[in-house]
């Protein structure tokens, strides 16, 4: 089934890419409250329910770059079910940089018959993982429409060998991996965000029945279309996916670690999360 195949970025769920780097830090809670002040009043419905946080002002976006003054390059790692893009949502509304999810792009090249996408789909209709020379042609074409910018990619890669063809095209345009930022959120509220999800298949929109449901039960608020309830979504076969997880992506973490990008940042929310990223971008980058 499509969704399982190309991944949780955006909402649904893959099965073959994504990572990135940042300094192996866990960052101190105690920057939560010097930034949540700057959360945006879009995310206020989702907040006030899963942190009870109240309403705050809308952030400045601001343009994020490096020291040197040259576009960042950022990855975000977690687990399914962490809120990776809960995360790179909120990135996204208060720094000036383009988010790209692996799974939108595996979607979208699909949908418009690419030479690229014809071959994943074609992986698909076998039951089959769309292989790493397909993965990475998709995410070198998406990385050269975007080149310029600041970018920070969700999804991709998921193997070492993906983390080295990323470098390799980084190396390219002498501009490497900056940051890769890794959420790490405790296994039971995972699954207890799991549980409570349903996803729109076609968009990879997801919901969460605690603190993000959908205004008419069961309906997408976008498309009007139902919402699908993954059988796989329950704490059973949803731990046995958080091991194969911790088993892909434990080499990465020590890749990036070893490299000086990976930074940690630990927590129950998005709320408590986030201003851990925030003040971490703030503070490394211009």
């Amino acid at each position: 089934m499509l969704p399982r195949l190309i991944g949780r970025s955006s909402g649904t769920t893959t099965r073959s890419t994504l990572l990135l780097p940042a300094q192996d830090a866990h960052v101190s809670r105690r920057r939560h409250s010097s930034v949540s002040s700057s959360t945006t009043a879009a995310e206020n419905s989702a907040s006030a329910t899963e942190g009870s946080v109240p309403p705050l002002p809308i952030p400045h976006i601001r343009r994020i770059t490096t020291r040197s003054g040259v576009p960042l390059r950022m990855l975000i790692l977690g687990a399914p079910g962490a809120g990776k893009g809960t995360q790179s949502s909120r990135i996204r509304k208060h720094f000036d940089i383009t988010t790209i999810s692996s799974g939108d792009i595996l979607r979208r090249n699909i949908a418009e018959q690419t030479a690229a996408g014809k071959r994943a789909q074609a992986a698909v209709a076998r039951g089959m993982l769309v292989n790493d020379d397909i993965i990475v042609e998709l995410i070198r074409n998406e990385l050269d429409t975007i080149e310029g910018t600041s970018w920070l990619l969700d999804g991709f890669p998921r193997s070492i060998t993906q983390a080295r063809a990323l470098d390799a095209m980084l190396a390219a345009t002498n501009q490497p991996l900056d940051a890769v930022v890794n959420l790490v959120v405790p296994e039971s509220v995972i699954l207890q965000r799991v549980v409570e999800r349903y996803v729109h298949v076609p968009s990879g929109r997801v919901y969460n029945l605690s603190y993000n449901p959908p205004k008419i039960a069961g309906i997408d608020d976008v498309t009007g279309e139902p919402l699908e309830h993954r059988p796989d979504d329950n704490p059973e076969s949803f731990r046995r996916r958080l091991e194969q997880y911790h088993g892909l992506t434990k080499p990465l973490l020590e890749y990036y670690r070893s490299a000086g990008v990976l930074a940690s940042f630990p927590g129950e929310t998005s709320d408590i999360i986030f201003p851990q990223i925030h003040s971490y971008l703030d503070d490394r980058f211009d």
